[in-house]
């Protein structure tokens, strides 16, 4: 399998990735070593959810499989639940395209 697997619980595809997908349903307080620093899950992830690894400001891209799948809207801590509560897709957004110019307009 190509990525990384932590735990046999979450899965990072590259490692331009900011985020974890979640291949269980995850509790609070789960641990992950990732590269030497433990990430502590804030709250519970639910199977195929997204967790940070890394801080993120708001405004800063969140990276997928190696892909800007969205935009943060506030910080995330590492650990935290990314969802649509702190993250804004940009994915397949023809309303963001036109706004800025873009082909898809």
């Amino acid at each position: 399998m190509k990525g990384r697997v932590f735990d046999e619980a979450a899965l990072v595809m590259s490692e331009r990735d900011n985020v974890a997908t979640a291949v269980d349903d995850l509790d609070e307080g789960r641990e992950f070593d990732v590269d030497g620093s433990t990430v502590r899950l804030a709250e519970a992830v639910p199977f195929g959810h997204k967790f940070a690894l890394a801080p993120l400001d708001a405004g800063d891209e969140v990276y997928k499989y190696g892909e800007v799948i969205g935009r943060a809207m506030a910080a995330i801590e590492p650990g935290e639940w990314v969802h649509t509560h702190n993250c804004e897709s940009t994915r397949g957004r023809g309303d963001l395209a036109a706004a800025e110019g873009g082909a898809d307009a």
